[in-house]
């Protein structure tokens, strides 16, 4: 294995992984702050304004796909709600299938939730597909 390699060929897994967070920014550490962006979008928008956190590229980044989560969330939402009506029309299967819907829904959107914010307490910069790519070139930006 080269010592260049950033992967293994044959797995895939990463050959030297990325140090975890350990620093602080301001009052808090780092990844107690980056956590801290995924509970509501306020503290996302506060650290993106406030100094030193705006400055510190893990909080940063976690705040901005939190903003790109919430953004998502309302579409998704919008969606929803188009879908529900359209399933009410339908007399009681309709009703089922929706709550059914609904309900995966949600409990998909709270395992991401917790995912985020565990990965984020862990000290990891935890992407998601499309949105992270996005949030990580944001934050180098800035």
């Amino acid at each position: 294995m080269p010592e260049a390699a950033a992967y293994c060929p044959g797995c895939g897994r990463a050959m030297h992984a990325p140090e975890p967070a350990r620093g602080s920014v301001g009052a808090l550490p780092e990844n107690i702050a980056g956590a801290l962006a995924y509970f509501t979008i306020v503290p996302a928008i506060v650290l993106l304004v406030l100094d030193p956190y705006n400055k510190n590229r893990f909080v940063r980044f976690h705040a901005i796909q939190c903003l790109l989560i919430w953004m998502v969330g309302v579409v998704i939402s919008a969606v929803l709600k188009f879908v529900t009506l359209v399933l009410l029309i339908v007399p009681f299967l309709g009703h089922l299938l929706a709550l059914l819907i609904l309900g995966l829904i949600g409990l998909a959107a709270f395992v991401v939730w917790l995912v985020l914010v565990v990965k984020a307490l862990q000290g990891e910069m935890f992407k998601l597909p499309v949105l992270g790519d996005f949030a990580e070139k944001q934050a180098d930006a800035g």
